[in-house]
């Protein structure tokens, strides 16, 4: 049984008066107390550090049966922190607070051992040099990451402070009003390339910034009727999915979400309730259950269903002494084989190189494997920094001296990019391996640095980042080890979303977005996502239902590629699962231009 992450929480809860428009509400609060109640809810383990009441309210029993433990002074009910808050004019008005007891928490009563944790998060506790002082004693207990938070009056009167708090934090979380505060624009905000800053803005979404990357999630309809805790509600589910190893944009997808479902009751008593969180829903696919079945007990029974080691003629022979470095490099290029027309999908890339005809990801593997014969620290961080356009088009040259990659100013700017994150991390496919192998868990461990890199980090449901990892694991020198509760996530790429609508795995129900689909229009990024992730989760059923490993399901779909083209007509006979395939042979996949697959 894989082990429940458990994150700490420096802040903790208050008893509040919430005047809303509906009348006036008594109910639990506190920073402290919203983001450790959304983590639970997500599924992982807390422990709070905060004023403990003796004795108990009665609004407070609900959230301490739910706490693996609440650490902190104890304080009577009269010097308990209170918020008096007022929201009957449309706007946020704190009308009396009283938080003694939280400012006067000290440090020397945090656990001595703190590294037993997977996070601590500390929340703005009203005072920033306070905040930075816990943040300090954190890292001297060894404390493994730090996430904190602010608020709009501490920005206004400690800016230097909370920039500070800021620099000393690997997460750091905010809303529009205190980021434009801190920053003026947020337009140009950058992180070091080990730090993410997630920015909430209400009904607009969220803005994630990853080094120089800037990722937006839209926000979920919700009917409004307290939005106390809102912001606090969203970290501790974002740290929750993050501790479990998702990506940062999807951990905030998933942070977004709750804060919407929790903003439509009174105070915390959504996250109080023994109720599990529905799942994100979809308004255009579905996924069909009774077909992802079918095709998983075919390929259950195919013996010819069987994981690839990534040896061929176009990919390093065995023990090659650069083998990790052109898989790091190589692997981040592999999208976006294919032509446009009149915003309409146009055709397949595919040339001839040396004398032989090649496609896509084939002809990628090659180019690479041709500049690794010749120039092996071509592979490194710092000439990947330095490349320059025409190094790459030679590498990309085709038989007839052309070449026909397209985007190549997104391939050029990956490899700078990849090369400038790694020398900030000061770090090379070796460090990383050998730094992942000596944890419990590498797997984890690889995707989390991965998470940091150019090239891999920005996409939410990280392709290339598993597709590397299958290749290292299923490599015959096995550079990645994987433990018994390691399990890689599926590879989504257009050929993957093609093959699950074409054999029913997923259902198309927006006539609209059907015949886009059908015409190989140009999608919004919206419509695409809900394809894709439709396909992440039935490709997840599949390798669990099938019982073969995701190394051996990934590799039959790529192999469909074959059977199940682009530019010609299926050849069902020679398929596998065509006896339990739907064959809707006219579904194509959706057209977008990305850098994720």
């Amino acid at each position: 049984m894989s082990r429940i992450p458990h994150i700490f929480i420096i802040g903790g809860a208050s008893l509040d008066t919430l005047r809303l428009n509906s009348g006036t509400e008594f109910c639990a609060g506190g920073a402290g107390l919203y983001t450790s109640m959304a983590a639970i809810k997500c599924g992982i383990n807390v422990s709070m550090f905060g004023p403990r009441m003796e004795p108990e309210s009665k609004l407070l029993k609900p959230v301490s049966s739910k706490l693996i433990e609440w650490i902190g002074p104890v304080v009577s009910p009269g010097d308990f922190p209170t918020f008096d808050i007022s929201y009957e004019t449309g706007e946020t008005k704190y009308l009396n607070k009283n938080l003694d007891a939280e400012s006067s928490l000290s440090t020397s009563e945090l656990p001595s051992d703190l590294s037993i944790y997977d996070m601590v998060h500390v929340v703005p506790l009203s005072d920033a040099v306070k905040q930075l002082e816990f943040i300090h004693a954190c890292k001297k207990r060894g404390v493994k990451k730090i996430s904190a938070g602010t608020g709009l009056f501490i920005v206004k009167n400690q800016l230097e402070d909370v920039k500070a708090v800021m620099e000393q934090s690997d997460l750091f979380f905010m809303n529009r009003i205190e980021a434009e505060t801190i920053f003026g624009s947020i337009k140009n905000i950058t992180t070091d390339t080990k730090k993410i800053i997630f920015i909430t803005d209400a009904s607009k979404g969220v803005l994630i910034i990853q080094g120089q990357r800037h990722s937006h999630i839209n926000s979920y309809l919700s009917n409004e009727l307290d939005p106390t805790g809102a912001g606090d509600t969203f970290c501790g589910a974002t740290l929750s999915d993050i501790v479990k190893n998702n990506h940062p944009v999807f951990s905030a997808q998933k942070g977004a979400f709750l804060a919407s479902k929790m903003i439509e009751n009174i105070g915390p008593d959504y996250l109080l309730k023994n109720t599990t969180i529905p799942k994100i829903g979809f308004k255009n696919v579905s996924l069909n259950e009774n077909q992802i079945h079918l095709i998983a007990e075919s390929l259950s029974g195919n013996v010819e269903v069987e994981a690839f080691d990534f040896i061929n003629p176009d990919l390093p022979e065995k023990s090659h002494p650069f083998a990790l470095d052109y898989f790091f490099v190589t692997t981040l290029h592999q999208f976006g084989f294919w032509m446009t027309k009149n915003n309409h999908y146009d055709q397949p890339m595919i040339a001839q190189l040396d004398g032989e005809i090649k496609k896509g990801s084939d002809y990628l593997w090659r180019c690479f494997y041709n500049k690794l014969q010749l120039d092996p620290q071509f592979f490194s961080p710092k000439r990947q920094a330095e490349v320059t356009l025409n190094e790459l088009n030679i590498l990309f040259r085709s038989d007839s001296g052309i070449n026909p990659i397209p985007s190549m100013d997104r391939h050029l700017d990956l490899c700078r990019s990849y090369g400038r994150d790694m020398m900030s991390l000061g770090q090379n496919p070796i460090d990383i391996i050998n730094k992942a192998n000596s944890t419990l868990s590498p797997l984890t461990n690889l995707l989390s640095i991965l998470d940091y890199i150019s090239g891999y980090k920005e996409d939410p449901l990280r392709k290339k980042s598993n597709l590397l990892s299958i290749i290292l694991h299923q490599r015959p020198e096995k550079f990645l080890r994987l433990n018994e509760n390691d399990s890689i996530a599926p590879i989504i790429d257009y050929h993957v979303m093609r093959s699950c609508l074409r054999m029913g795995l997923i259902d198309i129900e927006n006539e609209f977005l059907k015949n886009k689909i059908i015409s190989r229009s140009k999608n919004s990024p919206d419509e695409e996502w809900e394809i894709r992730y439709a396909s992440f989760l039935a490709f997840e059923k599949l390798v669990k239902l099938s019982g073969k490993s995701m190394g051996a399901v990934d590799i039959f779909f790529f192999r469909a590629r074959q059977r199940c083209p682009e530019m010609t007509s299926p050849d069902c006979s020679n398929c596998s699962v065509e006896l339990v395939c739907s064959q809707n042979k006219e579904l194509f996949q959706p057209v977008i231009r990305t850098d994720f697959y």
